[in-house]
């Protein structure tokens, strides 16, 4: 499979919200309905302005979008929150990793971002990925999401670049 990375163009946004609502999405997310997912992806998406946002692309057809939460505060311009989603056809393929990758450039080179972190709940299987990418954990909040009664921890990870 031949994944293509490009800069993340508005129009990609509908494909965001479609990812955001396939099934069991927003176990990784703390967004609850159509209203949350919309507002969270213009957020996510505002960001292309400042070619902070990639888009996977697999014959032609967007696959996964990343983004960095570039911070306007000179102070905490050298850090920088990120976020990912696979559409879940194509997870397992790589597109994650080809994400991740140009993502690290991105930061490194044209941000000039001396730290990545993110954060993740407990269970979610892309922990594996930050991993071997050398996200490591540095702190954990119990019972930061409260979903259909339960309750998940969030993990924080970071990585120095």
């Amino acid at each position: 499979m031949d994944v293509k990375i490009r800069f993340a163009e508005e129009v990609d946004q509908k494909y965001l919200v479609e990812w955001l609502l396939q099934p069991g999405v927003l176990e990784g997310f703390p967004l609850t309905d159509l209203r949350e997912i919309e507002d969270a992806a213009r957020i996510w998406m505002s960001y292309t302005k400042q070619n902070g946002v990639l888009t996977a692309v697999v014959d032609g057809v967007p696959c996964g979008i990343a983004n960095l939460y570039l911070q306007p505060y000179k102070k905490l311009s050298h850090q920088c929150l990120f976020a990912i989603i696979v559409d879940e056809k194509y997870r397992g393929k790589g597109v994650g990793t080809k994400l991740l990758t140009e993502l690290l450039t991105l930061a490194k080179e044209r941000f000039k971002l001396e730290l990545l972190h993110l954060e993740v709940y407990e269970g979610n299987p892309a922990i594996r990925l930050y991993e071997r990418f050398g996200f490591q954990q540095y702190g954990f909040q119990r019972h930061f999401v409260k979903d259909q009664g339960g309750y998940r921890g969030k993990i924080m990870m970071q990585k120095t670049l």
